[in-house]
């Protein structure tokens, strides 16, 4: 087991959060120009869970389950989450709510 994958196993997100690991987003333009990492301006949008945290419970006293499970890309919200960098690798905590969408 690599060093990664052990300290990521290891990781159990909050209430009410997920964990993702971020799509690299393309340093190809579709007619084959290479672009240099200053000119992604914008943060990718899609991910896909590595873990999540245990069902939220709201102010009325409703159970509030995760849209998605480990191993699901999501869409997720363009600014919403937390960065976190493990080993020079970036990830973000989302909150369930900030999930737009889970790709089939």
């Amino acid at each position: 087991m690599s060093k990664d994958s052990s300290i990521l196993s290891s990781i159990k997100p909050t209430t009410g959060y997920v964990l993702i690991e971020p799509e690299q987003q393309a340093k190809q333009t579709s007619s084959g120009i290479y672009l240099p990492d200053s000119a992604s301006g914008d943060k990718p949008q899609q991910g896909k869970v590595l873990a999540t945290g245990p069902a939220e419970v709201t102010d009325k006293g409703t159970k509030k389950d995760c849209p998605a499970t480990k191993g699901n890309t999501v869409i997720y919200k363009k600014w919403g989450g937390n960065e976190v960098k493990i080993d020079g690798k970036e990830y973000l905590f989302v909150k369930f709510e900030d999930i737009l969408a889970v790709v089939s």
